[in-house]
């Protein structure tokens, strides 16, 4: 005859899950916050980092999810 514990009886995946969803989640916001940055950094700045106009608007309008 066994005897069910509460220790036995968790869900030890959950832990983990909640852990991936929250990072998933970080990562989106910081792709919508770094794109809506990049909207805001001027010719020389661009020109800093070898990036045009054209380039910003391409990856400005990718939605969040997509890297």
């Amino acid at each position: 005859m066994s005897t069910l514990t509460d220790n036995s009886m968790t869900n030890h995946h959950a832990h983990g899950l909640l852990y991936q969803i929250g990072e998933v989640l970080h990562v989106w916001h910081e792709r919508y916050r770094t794109r809506r940055e990049l909207t805001h950094w001027t010719a020389r700045d661009l020109q800093d980092v070898g990036l045009s106009w054209s380039d910003i608007a391409y990856e400005a309008e990718k939605p969040f999810w997509r890297a």
